[in-house]
């Protein structure tokens, strides 16, 4: 809705900021013109009750000029370029890696020279997992930042980082990177002054001169990491108070009813946008806002704050998406899109955690009924929006789809779990998977699963006991899950190291900073002359390499793939078989996936209800071979852990 004061308003700060009406200013002068009412709106719903509200307010408008301003040219022209081809990140051409990156190749310099690596697989988008300041014995892997704006030292500097990315955009590369909105380390400055005692900072954090406060916000919030750091608060012996610490004892949380937190914030989300990133990752944005008397997660105010950084971003910096990364369930996760009025325009991206568990679920099982329970909700994404689609990432694998779905499936949710964590823990009697439990909380039973994509599948087992089937078919789950997850729909982002089928990493254990948290255990440090073995013929690398190379290649040539809510899930005929149907326009592919361990039929009835006339040809885009869709008591026969990807002639 059209405003004159706050039209006339923003007018007054572009002269004072000195932004005339012509060139790159005119779009971005449109640009705000078209999102201050809803800036400002969002704005007053978080802080307007305040006495100073005004002159945050202005410190806001400040800031997004202030941001557009330090732009390069090379950023607004990308810019630009991105608006005019739309919404970039649909493209079926945009597939990922996530790594750490001294443990994938020791330097920020040393990953210049290993960009030619993804090209080779394909890869055109980089994830580096946490790069920023944090104690060496005291980082929960990156996530607790003790300098938002300084890499590093064991990974380079800000330099190195701006080198890289001028390189990866030369060769039509996307970086992703990290920022905790959520807290600092507690050895950041802000931390450090407010321990000290200066006001101003402590006014940054929750922090309580007796436990009558924390206590009622105990009541309600349940703990994140029962095991290692029970409880949501710490007392800080400096200051002589409590202060909240949802995640460990050595990260603060931030408060974000005091506007300075959100401003110092917000110029620190513009301060990455302006280093050339081409998607933020929000790190825990369920826990941003804090209320007593709650679970002090999804909270309405969470939302408020992260629509208003969007509209913020959309304004200045708008090539840059923003990644929200909540770990709930699909109709939770929807809300981190937005709702109503506001539906499509809060975070550009999330995780489909829910659907990536489920694989897991389906792949022990051989049963796809619950992965099928779940798509209802998932498919509820807007259009516009997308999701990271993976088997794995840094994180454990959590089991907390619901139980409804559990149930549909016809299993017990309680015994379905314990079967879940004892088969991929190892503890069940036909289970190859060496994983391990995370989290496990005593009170609950609840637990997570931590182990690399090929130890889980088999691959660890089958090497130790020397049985080249067990090796055969965990190459075979391998693929079976990066295709699944692949041509799904989303960004699909491989895990460093499950591209040459990498077992898990016990050299954890050794280091007094990781061995408390086996989530190290897939977290490898790379070995290059294994990763060379990719191409030796006969290897399991090869094979790995090669077939998900080839996958993502499928892809990419594909336009079908990328993401415009164009997938339809197939009936389930058999419940071993997950099938689900990509299309654009005139073009269909069909994409079939065996979870079971035995040979399985699927009736070609399948296909004819689904608008496929008896002697259609359909070509198999991965194995080369044709079949012919035949009648309703014909079927097609799919071996254990096979998958086709069916193109229409």
């Amino acid at each position: 809705m059209y405003q004159p004061n706050l039209h006339q308003h923003l007018i007054k700060k572009f002269h004072e900021a000195g932004i005339v009406q012509n060139g790159q200013d005119v779009d971005f002068a449109m640009r705000f013109s078209a999102n201050i009412s809803m800036i400002h709106e969002l704005y007053s719903k978080m802080y307007g009750h305040r006495a100073d509200a005004e002159s945050w307010y202005n410190r806001i408008l400040t800031t997004i000029i202030n941001a557009f301003k330090e732009r390069s040219e090379i950023l607004r022209k990308l810019d630009l370029q991105k608006l005019d081809k739309g919404i970039w990140f649909l493209s079926n051409e945009v597939v990922g890696m996530s790594f750490y990156v001294d443990r994938f190749c020791g330097s920020i310099k040393n990953l210049e020279e290993k960009l030619d690596y993804f090209d080779e697989l394909g890869i055109n988008f980089l994830h580096l997992m946490p790069i920023m300041e944090s104690p060496e014995e005291e980082s929960d892997g990156g996530y607790a930042v003790s300098d938002f704006r300084n890499v590093d030292k064991k990974f380079g500097t800000i330099a190195d980082l701006r080198s890289l990315d001028d390189k990866m955009k030369e060769k039509g590369m996307f970086l992703m990177l990290d920022i905790v909105l959520n807290h600092t380390s507690s050895q950041h400055e802000w931390a450090i002054k407010a321990s000290e005692g200066d006001q101003k900072y402590q006014n940054y954090f929750y922090m309580y001169d007796d436990r009558s406060v924390p206590d009622g916000f105990e009541n309600s919030m349940p703990d994140i990491f029962p095991d290692s750091s029970p409880g949501s608060f710490t007392f800080d012996k400096k200051s002589g108070k409590w202060v909240m610490t949802v995640f460990n004892h050595y990260q603060w949380d931030l408060n974000y009813t005091n506007p300075a937190v959100f401003v110092e914030m917000l110029d620190t989300i513009f301060f990455y946008a302006n280093l050339g990133v081409d998607i933020l990752r929000i790190d825990a944005p369920a826990f941003i806002y804090k209320a007593i008397g709650t679970t002090c997660q999804n909270l309405p105010e969470a939302h408020i704050l992260l629509q208003l950084i969007k509209h913020c971003v959309q304004v200045a910096t708008p090539g840059m998406a923003l990644l929200g990364e909540a770990i709930v369930a699909p109709k939770e996760i929807m809300k981190y899109f937005g709702t109503g009025r506001f539906r499509g325009s809060e975070c550009d991206v999330a995780y489909n955690a829910t659907h990536m568990a489920l694989q897991w679920d389906a792949l022990a099982t051989g049963d796809t009924r619950v992965m099928l329970a779940a798509q209802h909700d998932i498919l509820q994404k807007p259009y516009g929006a997308t999701w990271i689609t993976y088997t794995r990432c840094h994180d454990d694998i959590g089991l907390g789809y619901e139980d409804a779905m559990i149930q549909q499936a016809g299993f017990n949710p309680f015994e379905h779990r314990m079967f879940m964590k004892n088969y991929y823990s190892g503890k069940y009697r036909d289970s190859v998977a060496k994983g391990a439990l995370f989290g496990v909380n005593p009170k609950t039973n609840d637990a997570r699963i931590s182990g690399s994509l090929a130890s889980l599948c088999g691959l660890e087992y089958a090497v130790e006991h020397k049985i080249q089937d067990l090796v055969d078919m965990s190459i075979d789950k391998i693929l079976l899950m990066q295709a699944h997850s692949i041509l799904l729909g989303g960004i699909p982002v491989l895990f460093y190291g499950d591209e040459c089928g990498y077992t898990n990493d016990y050299s954890y254990l050794m280091d007094r900073a990781k061995s408390y948290d086996n989530r190290w255990m897939h977290r490898p440090i790379i070995d290059w002359k294994k990763n060379d073995k990719r191409k030796k013929k006969g290897t399991s690398e090869q094979a790995v390499f090669t077939g998900t190379k080839k996958i993502i290649e499928i892809r990419k040539k594909y336009p079908t793939f990328g993401d415009y809510n164009n997938i339809e899930w197939m009936s389930p005929h058999n419940i071993h078989i997950a099938g689900y149907i990509r299309y654009k326009e005139a073009d269909r592919i069909f994409c079939l996936f065996n979870f079971s361990s035995k040979d399985v039929q699927i009736t070609w009835y399948a296909f004819r209800e689904k608008g496929c006339k008896q002697g259609m040809e359909l070509q198999d885009l991965w194995s080369g071979t044709e079949y012919i869709v035949g009648n309703d008591n014909q079927h097609l026969d799919l071996k254990p852990y096979q998958f086709v990807i069916l193109k229409e002639a």
